[in-house]
């Protein structure tokens, strides 16, 4: 597979509230725990939860909304921490998506191995199934600790995503 999701088992601290998703994650997770793998054409590229993954949320569950629609062809996204820092253009190709990166920064270095890797092709399916081990991941550390949102919109509809 050209693109795969590594969610692994990182560590939780306590966090009894927070504004929203995202800054629970920045709040849950350790700089210094696990961090998830993001696999793209065998390159393994780590994704902090408390820093990156906590950038990305609010992109990426409305890229997930928007791709499962029958009617999506195509989206732009920019992914910008600034040790995951990226530009994607995903276009639908039958059942499958085209993904073209412009890799600016990630942890390691990568960028110009990414390059030359090329395009990522993988299923509709397979994108969402990936991406969904991640957000598992977060959605069921936030039940098990408890954490109140005062802004819960985005949690909802990662559950939702990870519920159809």
């Amino acid at each position: 597979m050209s693109f795969s999701m590594q969610a692994g088992c990182p560590a939780v601290r306590r966090c009894g509230s927070a504004t929203d998703m995202a800054d629970a994650v920045g709040e849950m997770y350790p700089s210094e725990g696990e961090d998830a793998l993001l696999v793209w054409n065998l390159v393994p590229v780590r994704l902090s939860y408390g820093h990156d993954l906590a950038a990305l949320l609010d992109d990426l569950v409305p890229l997930l909304e928007e791709i499962r629609r029958p009617g999506f062809s195509e989206a732009d996204v920019f992914w910008g921490s600034d040790t995951f820092s990226a530009e994607w253009g995903i276009v639908r190709e039958g059942d499958s998506l085209r993904i073209r990166a412009r890799w600016h920064s990630t942890l390691g270095n990568y960028e110009s191995l990414l390059a030359e890797r090329g395009d990522v092709v993988v299923s509709v399916g397979e994108f969402i199934g990936e991406w969904a081990k991640v957000l598992r991941r977060i959605v069921t550390d936030i039940e098990a600790e408890r954490v109140e949102l005062e802004d819960d919109s985005l949690f909802r509809r990662a559950k939702a995503l990870l519920a159809s």
